[in-house]
């Protein structure tokens, strides 16, 4: 069997995300989305724990965790099933993401790091090492003066077999080799601990083709995630699996990927990711939001990367970045690579084609129907034969068929401002 597992999202104890996320909910929506493996979010959150710890039961075939009780029932099902739907309840993988503020060579680095745990014994044992460090009660992703190394040597001593995998490494306040405040190497951030690091993150704003131009990355698995905020968001990028899905599996699909291993005699294999078009990433794009400029890397180079209406500093977007480590002009052909497919969230989609906002009342109800009569969101928009879809809705048929060639209209992201990808023509 294959199985979407998305490993980067919050709760609702972070800044800026729905009040709404706790584990009913979240599991809720990971069933309208297709996903089987869901990230917790915010572990080192005291509050958090203790309600994972109160409504989540431990899985011992997979080493994951499951939802007690039943998920809850979402409006926008209109009290109906999701088609399709596996009756198992989504999996949960303790995880956590940290951000990172500290002195290193001379600048101050800001970096974010997912954190993954097996057991909650051991997301306890961790979390309380941290908060001898800084705040853990104000916000469920957390802020330390805390070097990434000695993170990752602090969880290593709590937990051997947690993993660290740097977050969404491009984008430009908070990255391992964000334009602001990160690196130009992995081994600059994480010293003599680098090897313990396998895996990355691509973020919203670049994808593997891009990150594939630099050639220190070869020897790393790309993850994709949502890095959701609310529960509609889950599964905005994910992860393919085949196999029966397990904490050790995951893990060791990953680390063969990195290793350019053949992954036949796995239980589990990493197939690869489901992608936001980049384009639509808040940070593509080198722009300064507040004067309303958006650049091409090429044009802020000959700005000297300042604003042309303000003489201030631009946000130097993902793509420029990609571009300064870069060491190639294409991406290679590396062996047992997985594979990349692009991903437009259905929502958007339909809101496209009815010519309404994501959020309108037509929207909801037409993406409800559409979850309870042909299935979830991914198997829609990644998995579904095209024409079963047309012989549902013919205009929906068509966007999905131009998503998964790459036939689509982009406006890139910049500065905090997501961008615009569409698939019809204003005249269409």
């Amino acid at each position: 069997m294959n199985f979407i597992a998305d490993l980067h999202i919050h709760s609702r104890f972070s800044r800026a995300t729905s009040k709404a996320l706790n584990a009913r909910h979240l599991a809720a929506w990971a069933r309208c989305k297709g996903i089987s493996v869901l990230g917790t979010g915010d572990f080192t959150h005291p509050q958090w724990r203790a309600e994972l710890a109160e409504q989540l039961e431990r899985d011992e075939a997979s080493g994951l965790y499951r939802l007690r009780g039943e998920p809850e029932q979402l409006d926008v099902l209109a009290g109906g099933p999701v088609t399709n739907v596996n009756a198992e309840k989504p999996l949960f993988m303790l995880q956590a993401e940290i951000s990172s503020i500290y002195k290193r060579h001379g600048k101050v680095r800001k970096v974010h790091n997912l954190i993954y745990v097996r057991t909650l014994e051991d997301a306890e044992k961790l979390s309380l090492r941290l908060e001898q460090i800084g705040n853990l009660h104000s916000d469920g992703r957390p802020i330390l003066g805390l070097d990434s190394r000695d993170l990752l040597e602090i969880m290593l001593e709590c937990a051997e077999d947690a993993v660290m995998i740097p977050a969404h490494v491009w984008t430009p306040w908070f990255a391992l080799f964000g334009s602001k405040s990160g690196f130009d190497r992995l081994t600059d951030c994480y010293g003599d601990l680098s090897e313990h690091i396998f895996a990355l993150e691509t973020g919203l704003s670049s994808d593997p083709e891009m990150n594939r131009l630099v050639s220190q990355l070869d020897g790393y698995a790309l993850v994709s995630n949502s890095d959701a905020h609310s529960g509609a968001n889950l599964g905005r990028e994910a992860n393919l699996f085949a196999g029966q899905p397990s904490y050790a599996g995951i893990f060791e699909a990953l680390r063969a990927t990195a290793r350019r291993q053949p992954q036949d005699a796995l239980d589990c294999r990493f197939l690869g990711t489901m992608e936001f078009y980049p384009d639509e990433g808040k940070y593509h794009l080198d722009g300064h939001r507040a004067c309303n400029v958006v650049l091409e890397p090429r044009e802020s180079r000959k700005l000297g990367n300042i604003c042309p209406e303000c003489g201030k500093p631009l946000t130097v977007g993902v793509l420029h970045r990609v571009w300064e480590l870069a060491d190639r002009e294409e991406p290679p052909l590396l062996e047992h690579e997985p594979e990349a497919r692009p991903l437009i969230p259905l929502a958007e989609v339909v809101g496209e084609i009815l010519g309404v906002g994501v959020t309108s009342r037509r929207v909801r109800e037409r993406y409800g129907s559409l979850l309870r009569e042909l299935g979830p969101e991914l198997d829609i928009l990644c998995r579904m034969p095209e024409q079963e879809i047309r012989a549902h809705w013919e205009p929906l048929g068509e966007a999905v068929a131009r998503m998964r060639r790459g036939q689509v209209f982009r406006q890139g992201g910049y500065d905090g401002e997501y961008g615009v990808v569409r698939v019809f023509t204003p005249e269409e």
